[in-house]
């Protein structure tokens, strides 16, 4: 299991911005994580005192991120920063999502990938309820432009 630490080493969301708290499990195509994000008073994405479900696509979004992240440090390869440009199919299941009790599980699989683009599916789940769903896309900087 990889904790917080080693998931602010990988991607660039940082302090309370970083949404997930370990990854459970990982391999080329697929990552699944744990969170108590959810629950904190002081998230920033909060409004109203309130976490709407429609937050759960950045939750996504960042899962994707640290899948991308664990990917090039398995192939010593660096870390391409990523846009997300587009969420298809998004469905959420629920209003909001600070009310619930316990953890947030999340997973990402990566459907396509390009030179400067990837696609993946993510669900996010509590107890075993299917909270979110959707597709994401994100183009990846160019490597021949990053530093190092």
């Amino acid at each position: 299991m990889i904790g917080r630490a080693e998931i602010l080493a990988l991607v660039p969301h940082q302090g309370a911005m970083c949404l997930w708290d370990d990854v459970l499990e990982a391999d080329a195509g697929r990552i699944v994580l744990r969170t108590r994000t959810h629950r904190d008073p002081a998230h920033p994405l909060r409004s109203g005192g309130r976490l709407s479900a429609v937050h759960l696509c950045e939750y996504g979004a960042q899962a994707m991120a640290v899948h991308g992240g664990l990917r090039a440090r398995a192939s010593d390869g660096q870390v391409r920063p990523g846009m997300l440009v587009a969420l298809r199919g998004v469905t959420l299941h629920r209003a909001r999502i600070d009310d619930l009790e316990g953890s947030l599980e999340g997973e990402a699989e990566l459907l396509l990938e390009g030179e400067a683009s990837q696609q993946y599916v993510f669900r996010v789940h509590h107890a075993g309820l299917l909270l979110a769903e959707g597709r994401a896309a994100v183009m990846l900087a160019d490597a021949a432009a990053m530093p190092g």
